[in-house]
């Protein structure tokens, strides 16, 4: 295998180590302006891993949808998310933190050790949890939730797009570019826009102080 690319060698020593069900979980979104933050939870069947996972960054959309309808197949996946509510009630590291925890809980099977993109340990999985940063590069299992991830909040940012037109969510899925930018400012805030991220909160006291 490419030596560029994620392999197993994280989840043999967590097996070697006395683990049964090792799951990889990832998060997508905590930079957008808008939507929730999700997570996916995957446990890979070591005999049956799909060819070329990897960061999801580094695939093209084409071959994370191929890869992503793969998982859901052949993998234990699961999906969690925290809502814009909760991101802007308790920030967004502890809303991904939070997602990460809803998405391993839904795996059909408990895990017993979980490998977790990043440097910090989502509190219910700490007696659990392995943190690999830059983990979705390194570990089959975390590439392959970042990939479930990221299909699915985009998609779920598509939808969004049809009922709120002008923000582009469809190609930015919620982050801040300057169409999305431009468009808060002549379109205003919608429901699903974080309203604790910055360029949102500025346009509320703005339209505070106007109103005010």
């Amino acid at each position: 295998m490419n030596k560029n690319s994620p392999d197993f060698q994280f989840e043999t020593t967590a097996l070697n180590n006395g683990a049964t069900y090792v799951a990889g979980v990832d998060e997508v979104g905590r930079g957008p302006l808008a939507g929730p933050v999700v997570a996916a939870a995957v446990r890979l069947d070591p005999n049956n891993i799909p060819d070329g996972l990897n960061d999801s960054k580094k695939l093209s959309a084409t071959r994370r949808t191929i890869l992503a309808t793969q998982l859901w197949e052949i993998a234990d996946v699961s999906l969690g998310q925290a809502s814009v509510e909760e991101i802007d009630q308790i920030n967004i590291l502890h809303a991904s933190m939070l997602a990460m925890e809803r998405a391993v809980a839904g795996l059909a099977k408990p895990a017993d050790h979980v490998l977790v993109d990043g440097n910090r340990l989502p509190p219910a999985l700490n007696d659990k949890a392995t943190a690999i940063v830059k983990g979705d590069a390194r570990s089959l299992s975390i590439a392959a939730a970042s990939i479930v991830a990221k299909i699915w909040r985009d998609q779920l940012m598509v939808d969004l797009a049809q009922q709120h037109p002008g923000y582009g969510w469809e190609h930015n899925a919620g982050y801040p570019t300057k169409m999305h930018q431009l468009a808060l400012q002549n379109l205003g805030i919608t429901p699903h826009h974080r309203r604790s991220f910055k360029p949102v909160h500025n346009i509320l006291y703005q339209d505070k102080i106007i109103s005010d």
